[in-house]
This record gives structure tokens, sequence and C-alpha cells, in this order.
């Protein structure tokens, strides 16, 4: 995972992503990659609960 942060908080999931960081153009070259999974990911204590996450700016 890239820049992305999960934790439990009782049965909440919190999502962290520090919005000052940036990892370059995505593949298509339309946006900044700001946070990824990069993929599906299991939400931690949650085998059967999956997460996907991409978070992006307009380039």
């Amino acid at each position: 995972m890239k820049n992305v942060d999960m934790q439990l908080d009782g049965d909440t999931l919190v999502i962290r992503v520090d919005l000052t960081k940036d990892f370059g153009e995505s593949k298509s070259g339309k946006s900044i990659t700001i946070a990824s999974t990069e993929g599906n990911v299991t939400v931690p204590g949650h085998e059967a609960i999956k997460i996907g996450l991409n978070v992006y700016r307009k380039k």
C-alpha cells in the first residue's frame, strides 16, 4: 500500500491518507496518485472483508 493507514476503532474502519504526498502520474497519465491500496486488500481483523482504495487529483 502507498500512503494508506487502516485501523479499526471498535467496528469502525478508520483510513488515514496524507494528502500532501504524491507518487507521480497514473498509468493513463491523466492524474497524480496520492494514495492507493494497489488493488483489493483485506481489512485488518476481518478476513472476509476487502477494500480497494485510490486517491488521486487531476493533472
